[in-house]
């Protein structure tokens, strides 16, 4: 069998985590298209479906796949599926169309063998990025002419914890495979626990978290029409303390490490656990809020009201010409109260001008005593046109009067509005802004921000380590708030090493609180390596906010170049500092012109690279359309938890070649091993070869001995192998040059 293995042909392996080879059909074995990425062969996935049962460390995965064959011949191959890494099988089955299939399971060294003999015989090394692990493999016949064929496979493994985190790993990475998009590819994860449940989160895809008490929870990621690219992790904890702490740590020899922090509240607290919060809610009824923005906005300040919590004091603020509050001073949130207030809500007409400033100031004067949490929910449609109207004096004026308690909300709905004044003054607060769009709904978005704050349970967070660890550069700086129902993502850097404690310190009913967790920091540690460009996103969001709300600064923009073209943080904005970065060391000899990133992805002509230019110049614009997107696009970099949301502005950066095909820049970018990968041209490209940092060249052509003797003596180098036949990467200070 595995004689027959290596004589195969790939002609399709479009599974999303095992693939099917088969033996070349009757005739002459045509050769392989180019890569990136495959396209042409006969199988197809009509659809892949993945449920998942976790009980504490035991973990059941069940697959559903239908392959579809769209020759007119019967085709006979092997199924194969890369053991996740580290898995512990306990039980493996494959079924096809209701009768259990005979398979085998190999190791990582016999597992070698076959896929070193299938890149030998296909000249194609994509499988190599499965070059360290276990293989499944199994006979699939027949695969009936235009026909589909159904398999089902289950497997259990047992889960290990780290720091006290346990993750779950499952094999989706298949774009470089897949002969055409999958239409369906679901991923159900249910997780039951004995004890509490406290973080349960993704860093690698858009994922639904819907919790079902303290013990039991659900993930769910769905796409349609996709090709997969990375495999999907899911990481939870369990514990008994009110805020569930989980840390991943990412770092390479002879650097700072990068930390990944997840906080979690526990889902069922005492109301003596939730802070008392003094909140009040300031509403714009300006001429240009006539009509439905009016009415919908009215809804959604009502909804707030009667979901305030028992212990909470409050007030309403209507501002146009002048401002107007309800109440003399905060109110208790009785029933009666409740009431009164919405009277006034629904009285509200729109008429007049637009006076931030007496609003704010009328707001802020009637902030509560004492430790209590201070909140403003600040809502606008315009620009201030009566009082203190620029920019800079209002923000002065707020510096003098806002406390370290006090937090304002800002919720702009519609494009006339000033997002610079907005942004800074919830930089100022230590709190969030949100943008109405005019196809967006208003009472929906202002009831969402307000029950992501509606309770407090640690306010005024700090992070501290004990000694021989010390963290730095944390985003989001400062770290805000944490609120029940919601948790919270740092991510950092550290520098040291080893055992040490973690302290949660915030307030909470007046008192300073402190949680201590006994956690280890690695030395070195290159598997989570989704880590450094998460990071990087939220740095360079913070970046280009200082630069787009404070003005450009030139080492401000160089770290930012330096960090995107790293951490593959490619966005219009980025792309613009990327092009004219590498422009001027080429034409200062610096930089050869096949070393360029974006100006070689991007054809000539196709218009990337001059929507680039056109981003970069209206990041500095306050309002109208560009505005708002702006600070949209900044605020999602900076607020990334997982790789599937640094694709900002994506749409942007698409384009067609000179044969009207479509393609985008991003499809040519890799991550491996916290590092970007370009395709500049023929040749994929380490972002790290372009630092020069490196001792040693090394030339090696593909498929020569030489090449399998470096696979051999280090497995890990199949990552940047994978990627095809001819790459450019660093390893062990040496850089590889791979040719055809």
């Amino acid at each position: 069998m595995l004689v027959l293995l290596a004589m195969i042909y790939i002609a399709s392996a479009a599974a999303a985590d095992g693939l099917i080879v088969v033996p070349p059909p009757d005739g002459p074995v045509r050769p392989f298209p180019p890569r990136p990425p495959w396209r042409g062969f006969p199988l197809q996935v009509k659809y892949h479906r993945v449920d998942v049962s976790i009980e504490d460390l035991s973990a059941e995965t069940r697959i559903d796949q239908v392959f579809y064959n769209p020759t007119g011949q019967r085709l006979e191959g092997y199924y194969i599926f890369p053991v996740p890494r580290g898995a512990v099988i306990d039980k493996f089955s494959l079924y096809m169309d209701g009768r259990e299939v005979e398979a085998e399971m190999l190791t990582a060294e016999k597992a070698r063998r076959i896929y070193e003999d299938i890149v030998r015989r296909a000249k194609d090394p994509a499988l190599l990025e499965y070059y360290n692990q276990d293989l499944f493999k199994a006979r699939i016949f027949p695969l009936e002419p235009h026909s589909e064929r159904r398999i089902k496979i289950s497997y259990r493994q047992i889960l290990e914890r780290d720091n006290g985190t346990i993750e779950y790993v499952y094999p989706l990475n298949t774009e470089k495979f897949s002969s055409a998009p999958i239409d369906e590819v679901v991923i159900n994860v249910d997780i039951r626990s004995r004890e509490r449940l406290k973080n349960v989160y993704s860093p690698s895809h858009q994922t639904e978290i819907v919790r079902r008490g303290d013990y039991r929870a659900r993930a769910a990621y769905e796409t349609r029409r996709s090709l997969p690219d990375k495999d999907f992790r899911l990481y939870f904890r369990t514990g008994e303390a009110p805020v569930g702490l989980s840390l991943l740590t990412y770092r390479e020899p002879d650097e700072d490490g990068y930390f990944y922090l997840h906080l979690s509240p526990l889902i069922e607290v005492e109301e003596a656990e939730i802070e008392d919060k003094d909140i009040t809610f300031v509403l714009d009824v300006s001429g240009s809020m006539d009509g439905d923005n009016l009415k919908k906005a009215k809804q959604a300040l009502r909804f707030c009201i009667e979901n305030l919590n028992r212990g909470d004091r409050f007030n309403v603020i209507r501002f146009s010409t002048e401002a107007e509050a309800w109440s003399t001073g905060l109110a208790d949130a009785t029933t009666a109260n409740r009431r009164e207030a919405a009277d006034f809500i629904e009285g509200l007409q729109a008429i007049g001008g637009t006076n931030i400033e007496e609003a704010l100031e009328l707001a802020l004067s009637g902030s509560g005593e004492g430790e209590r949490p201070s909140m403003i929910l600040f809502i606008t449609d315009g620009k201030p046109t009566i009082g203190l109207t620029g920019e800079a004096p209002l923000i002065e004026s707020l510096k003098a009067k806002v406390s370290p308690r006090t937090r304002i909300f800002t919720c702009g709905i519609g494009y006339d509005i000033n997002t610079h004044l907005l942004d800074r003054i919830t930089e100022l607060t230590r709190s969030s802004r949100t943008y109405i769009q005019p196809d967006e709904e208003i009472e929906m978005k202002i009831s969402n921000l307000y029950n992501k704050i509606r309770s407090p349970v640690l306010t005024g967070l700090e992070i501290k380590t004990g000694s021989g660890v010390n963290l730095s550069r944390i985003y989001p700086d400062p770290p805000p708030d944490l609120f029940l129902g919601s948790s919270l993502t740092l991510l950092g850097r550290y520098r040291g090493d080893g055992k040490t404690q973690v302290v949660l310190e915030g307030m909470l009913k007046g008192r300073k609180i402190s949680y201590r967790y006994d956690m280890d920091f690695d030395r070195e540690r290159d598997d989570n390596d989704l880590i450094p460009s998460l990071w990087a996103s939220r740095r360079i969001g913070y970046l280009l906010d200082q630069i787009r709300l404070h003005g450009e600064d030139r080492e401000l923009v160089e770290e930012v170049v330096d960090l995107a073209r790293k951490h593959g943080i490619i966005t219009p904005y980025t792309s613009y500092l990327i092009v004219e970065d590498e422009r001027r060391h080429v034409a200062g000899g610096r930089l050869e012109r096949d070393e360029q990133t974006i100006s070689n992805m991007a054809p000539a002509g196709s218009g990337v690279l001059a929507g680039s230019e056109r981003a970069w110049s209206t990041l500095r614009v306050e309002d109208k359309v560009e505005g708002v997107k702006a600070s949209l696009d900044l605020r999602a970099l900076n607020e990334a938890e997982n790789t599937d949301q640094l694709l900002v502005g994506k749409e942007e950066l698409g384009y067609r070649d000179e044969k009207g095909k479509a393609g985008n820049i991003i499809e040519q970018l890799r991550m491996i091993r916290g590092r970007a990968f370009y395709h500049t041209g023929a040749v994929w490209m380490d972002s790290a070869a372009r630092e020069k940092g490196y001792q040693d060249e090394v030339s090696i052509r593909f498929a020569s001995e030489e090449y399998y003797a470096l696979l051999q003596k280090f497995p890990q180098a199949g990552d940047y192998l994978s990627l095809g036949k001819r790459v450019k990467f660093v390893m062990n200070q040496t850089l590889y040059e791979i040719m055809e």
